[in-house]
Parts: structure tokens; sequence; C-alpha cells
């Protein structure tokens, strides 16, 4: 597949795309990734992007003429999922990472500043917000939305079942994860991962799961049943 990030800093994505898991996934064209500069979509000779909100108010807005021509550029088909970053979005979930996965291509668009003159809603498919807080701008949220796509695309993790078994695949939380030494600052690994049964290890895995989804994000269990722990 290939994912395009329109952006007004390109350089902001120079190191996090060659690292780690995302670094590979291009090297071996499991993903085709472009960043594209909305700057040189801009006219004029100073290649302004941004102007003074109508009506007044703090801050500048960005011209919707240059992102608009940098999509128009980038985007193959209809079915290209076009992504406005913004906050008035709905709130980004794995679902959504693994409906993204389903499209050739994935187009995301950075707001910054005060955003984007709200007219460039007409040509995006998604609008998605990655939290309820503020950023510098969609650049983050951006490289976040594009990792998590990147990751579920077949090949790109090498162990299927590391993909499989994460939190919120099955609307839960990951359980605890241990490694050696067995005992560490006078705290030990829990017996049942060291017992080798590996019926006991799941059954407890997924009650822990269930339990700690429970305890931090219970919102998460509108399809899970936790009085069936036991």
């Amino acid at each position: 597949m290939r994912i395009d990030i329109l952006t007004l800093f390109p350089m902001f994505f120079d190191s996090p795309l060659k690292v780690s898991i995302i670094n590979r996934a291009v090297e071996h064209r499991k993903v085709e990734l472009n960043v594209v500069n909305i700057r040189q979509y801009a006219k004029g000779r100073h290649k302004t992007c941004d102007d003074r909100p109508f009506g007044g108010g703090p801050g500048m807005v960005m011209i919707a003429e240059p992102v608009y021509k940098a999509l128009k550029a980038v985007r193959k088909n209809k079915d290209t999922a076009v992504v406005l970053l913004t906050p008035q979005g709905e709130v980004y979930t794995q679902h959504h990472a693994r409906m993204f996965t389903q499209k050739n291509q994935v187009v995301l668009i950075c707001g910054h500043y005060e955003g984007i003159d709200d007219r460039i809603r007409k040509y995006v498919t998604h609008e998605i917000s990655v939290g309820d807080y503020i950023l510098s701008g969609g650049e983050s949220a951006a490289l976040a939305v594009a990792d998590s796509i990147i990751r579920l695309i077949p090949g790109v993790v090498s162990n299927k079942e590391s993909v499989v078994h994460e939190s919120f695949t099955d609307t839960t939380l990951d359980w605890p994860q241990y490694t050696r030494p067995r005992k560490w600052r006078g705290v030990s690994v829990p017996k049942v991962l060291l017992s080798g049964n590996h019926k006991h290890i799941e059954t407890w895995r997924k009650k822990v799961s269930l339990e700690l989804t429970h305890d931090r994000r219970p919102e998460l269990l509108k399809k899970k049943s936790y009085k069936n722990i036991k």
C-alpha cells in the first residue's frame, strides 16, 4: 500500500520514518511512504500557506488551495482514504487502523496553526483525532496513524502472534509481560508463567487482561462480560 503525508514541515518525518518497523517495511516494499511539502503548491515568491482568519481572532489559518493541490497531485483514485488529522474528528482506534489497511492508498493531511480553512473538508473521507489534547500540529498524529497502519500490513511484523495478541485487538488491554531475570529488585515473575502449562498461562493472561481493562479502561468492555472472570 501507499501512504502519503501532506505537511508544511516535511523534515519532521526524516528520522522517525527511517527506524525500526517502519523503515523495514519500506525497505521490503511492504509500504510506499511519500512525504509531501504543501508549500511547493503555494503561489507567490514566499510560498505563503497561511492567512488571518475571517472574523478575527488569534493565530493564522492554513489556506485551502495549496492543500487541495497537494491532495490532487498525490491522490490515485476515488477509493483512496483521505484523512484529515483534526481535534474535531473521531477518536482514532485500532478499528480505524485495520480499516485503513484495506485501502491501496491513505493520504494523511497535517493541519497546523489554528487549522485548515474548513472548506477543505469537502475533499476528505475521514476526520481523525488521536485524543482529547492539543498538539502543535498534525505531524505527530500522522506519524502515530501511519505507524499503526504499517505494522498491520501482512509481512511487516515477522511474528504474526505479536500482532494478534496486542492491546485493543480484542477490545481489551494486553496482559503484563515479563522477561529475565525471574526476580528483579524483590519482585518475582508470576509463577504461572514459569509453569510450562500453556493452558494455565493462557487462562491467566485472559483473566488479567480483562481485569486491567476493567480497572483502567472500562469503556472498552462493552462487548465483554467481566462477570465471567473467576
